[in-house]
């Protein structure tokens, strides 16, 4: 029988007794999650998660399955429950409470929906169809830009990497309806069926929005049109390993610079008509080669292959706020082909996830005053300061680096920013129009207000206090530019944290996950961060070379290890250990930090140096971290993930991030000749 996860009202039922005493506390790991017909020393995955995996099988509504999918499904029922009590009450016209109940009622009408089919998007449609001129396709790609729909590229704002106090704004490469470049250019894997699924989608949609119509050109030639328009600019875009480097990707220019690298994009107009030209003295050219590509595009392509692109970028763009024959197109791609789900979420999942996309913040201070208790916090807040003095003693223990790059990564370390749970301050949606027309238009206001207060930011000091997640995701962060790490409020319950368990089991999954956003300050990326977040040099030229040696051995096991093997499916398919290399350093990091400050909890007597359900606090540590990567996942996905996600699978992550760490090996005592031994010399130790 599967055990009921700790909620975190428990969690504030048990703190509110005042009696929770160390013998009472349990081993934090739950049997129920083991395969024991497995051999621990050959397939430690498969050992500690297998009983969770059989427990716990996809069902066809999930790609994937597993710790994280748990506990943010709780997060979006809670959130759910918020929006119900908020949608059923006589609430002022105009109010937060207001715009949460119109937003989410109008979106869960589904005769509406149904009744109003493909009209919510056809003034935009029709704006594009007006487009007869090039001057025409650049004021159409600003309104498009206004509304968050980012055709061709993008502007944001982000901290300047020479003065990181500063906001700028960054011109970044966009506007592929398939995400990634490689799904246009490369064969391997299942691309050739996506890319006719994604020509048969657009056909699709074309034709269902009625632009093949409104056009006069059949649904089949304007999908080809936008295919072969995206695939030229797939080939002058970065690949994702490309865009890892900080260095390559930060490019700074004056508006007249910019103009003489791509003198076909208006960028005067641009950033006057976006209101951020005012106080720019420069701003950051992601990727130039890619922008002169644009140029070029915007110079001799067509006008009416740009006015097809466009038109199915609004299509696109409103998909799943329409009909139902909308949003099944939509599913049968994105869901079924590209990750193998087999239905989609039910509407009230999919509304609630729209409800919180644009008025975050405010159901996450409703989320917080519910679910998430002082004391909660309280005790992350000491973890944290635990886990930055293990660290330390880390940075002191490295042989490979030298007293003087040491003393500087102190200095860094010192000076992070923690927040846990929750903002200081919480963001003011008053500004946010709702109104009963229609779900897709209200998506389009919310858009447009997010772009507007993203602009507002650049040419201006950078927020430290602003949050990039809602304290109702289940996930963390570190940023480099700021040098903070975040752990909302929703990441801090079972089997992550669990004010039930021996400190053993905290410091196994919650702790390591400490330890892996502190790393990432010091991963191959966050390394070339100084304290004050700019992108700065502080290493020595011996050091630098160190660390590029000790990170090969990541690298060349997360080569090496196998992400699926499927025919369907392209067959052997081996781990990208270029692209994980940031978070396989950050999960390696993290063990050797977090199992450091369990020995200084050990030694203050704050762990249980006993066994408990017959295991030392050692193996508790790792099965504890074990269970966080507990998951199913399907074949699709698990392709989709390897092609385009800078984090390694679940089963990699265990299977092949802990025989690098001494500490797991000695815990149960894997010997030459098991599954998970890994020869000493080919361990990597970085922190």
């Amino acid at each position: 029988m599967k055990k009921k996860l700790l909620t975190i009202a428990t969690m504030a039922a048990v703190i509110a007794t005042g009696c929770q005493k160390k013998a009472e506390l349990t081993s934090g790991i739950d049997p129920e999650n083991f395969d024991t017909t497995a051999r621990l020393q050959d397939d430690f995955y498969q050992y500690a998660c297998g009983g969770w995996m059989a427990n716990n099988p996809l069902d066809a509504e999930h790609s994937r399955y597993g710790a994280f999918d748990v506990l943010a499904e709780n997060a979006l029922k809670n959130i759910n429950g918020i929006i119900d009590s908020v949608s059923t009450m006589e609430n002022a016209k105009g109010s937060i409470a207001d715009k949460i109940a119109t937003l989410y009622n109008i979106g869960m009408d589904s005769a509406r929906l149904q009744e109003q089919g493909a009209a919510p998007l056809t003034p935009f449609l029709q704006e594009v169809n007006n487009i007869k001129s090039r001057s025409d396709v650049w004021n159409q790609l600003l309104r498009m830009h206004r509304r968050g729909n980012h055709v061709l590229f993008g502007v944001f704002g982000e901290a300047d990497k020479d003065d990181a106090k500063q906001c700028i704004a960054w011109a970044y490469q966009t506007g592929l309806g398939l995400g990634d470049r490689d799904y246009y250019l490369l064969d391997e894997g299942n691309n050739k069926n996506i890319r006719q699924g994604y020509i048969e989608l657009m056909q699709k949609e074309f034709a269902l929005a009625g632009y093949d119509q409104l056009s006069g050109i059949r649904a089949d030639k304007l999908a080809q049109m936008v295919m072969g328009l995206e695939t030229r600019l797939a080939k002058s875009q970065n690949t994702r390993l490309e865009n890892r480097n900080p260095q390559a990707t930060f490019n700074r220019y004056t508006v007249d610079e910019a103009a003489t690298l791509a003198p076909d994009i208006d960028w005067r107009g641009y950033f006057t008509t976006m209101n951020i030209l005012d106080g720019m003295k420069s701003f950051n050219i992601a990727q130039p080669k890619y922008f002169e590509e644009v140029n070029r595009v915007l110079k001799d392509t067509d006008v009416e292959v740009l006015k097809a692109y466009f038109a199915w970028h609004e299509i696109s763009a409103a998909a799943s706020y329409l009909s139902d024959d909308f949003v099944e197109a939509n599913f049968n791609f994105y869901g079924k082909l590209l990750s193998g789900r087999e239905v989609n979420r039910p509407r009230w999942k999919r509304v609630t996830s729209t409800v919180e996309g644009a008025m975050g913040e405010a159901l996450g201070q409703l989320y917080v005053e519910r679910y998430f208790p002082a004391e909660a916090k309280s005790r992350m807040e000491t973890l944290v300061q635990n886990l930055i003095e293990a660290l330390g003693q880390r940075i002191d223990m490295a042989t490979w680096m030298t007293d003087a790059t040491k003393a500087n990564a102190h200095e860094k370390l010192s000076t992070i920013y923690v927040k846990i749970g929750y903002p200081n301050k919480w963001r003011d949606y008053s500004g946010l129009e709702i109104k009963d027309d229609s779900y897709y238009a209200n998506v389009v206001r919310s858009n447009e207000f997010d772009m507007a207060y993203m602009l507002s930011k650049i040419n201006k000091p950078m927020d430290r206090d602003e949050w990039q997640m809602t304290p109702q995701t289940v996930n963390a962060y570190y940023n480099p530019t700021t040098n903070e790490i975040c752990f909302p409020a929703a990441i801090l319950q079972p089997p992550f944290f669990n004010m039930q368990a021996d400190e053993a089991a905290n410091y196994g999954a919650i702790g390591v996950v400490i330890g892996h956003e502190l790393t990432h300050g010091f991963d191959d990326q966050g390394r070339q961060y100084d304290k004050d977040g700019n992108l700065n040099d502080w290493w020595t030229e011996e050091d630098a070379k160190n660390f590029d040696n000790n990170k090969r051995a990541l690298i060349d096991a997360f080569d090496s290890c196998i992400a699926l093997n499927d025919p369907e499916f392209g067959g052997l398919i081996h781990g990208n250990g270029e692209l994980t290399l940031g978070e396989n350093i950050a999960d390696n990091g993290g063990l050797h930090v977090s199992y450091l400050a369990m020995q200084n909890a050990m030694a203050k007597k704050q762990v249980n140096k006993e066994q408990m359900d017959g295991f030392t606090p050692e193996q508790r540590f790792f099965l504890a971290y074990a269970a966080v990567w507990a998951s199913n996942i399907r074949p699709a996905a698990a392709l989709q993930l390897t092609q385009m996600d800078v984090h390694s699978l679940g089963r990699n992550r265990v299977n092949v991030a802990l025989p690098q760490v001494t500490e797991f090996i000695d815990a149960f005592g894997i010997k030459e000749g098991d599954g998970m031994w890994l020869a000493p010399e080919k361990r990597a130790l970085l922190w």
